[in-house]
């Protein structure tokens, strides 16, 4: 856990494991499906290997604007994904 990146991902990721947790065991009929969950995982991973390679490469005061506007994007999308087909914040009747 050395770059921002690693610890964005793994706080969305724990948030991703907390709502999958809580949803499992609180309701008889599931609204989601696994297969979800790991589609938001595998943007989380994806977004980490972009921000930690942009970091990497942006060596002797060079900054890799590509690589880093990339790895936000993938974290922005990641995000978008899981507010619109999760749905975290919406309150169950």
């Amino acid at each position: 856990m050395e770059t921002v990146y690693d610890w964005l991902t793994v706080a969305i990721f724990a948030g991703l494991v907390v709502l999958f947790l809580q949803r499992s065991s609180a309701e008889a009929e599931p609204r989601d499906h696994i297969w979800q969950y790991l589609a938001a995982s595998i943007g989380c991973a994806v977004a980490n290997y972009l921000g930690n390679n942009a970091i990497k490469n942006g060596v002797d005061g060079r900054v890799d604007y590509l690589g880093h506007s990339l790895a936000a994007v993938t974290l922005a999308g990641t995000l978008g994904y899981i507010l619109v087909t999760l749905k975290p914040f919406k309150r169950s009747r």
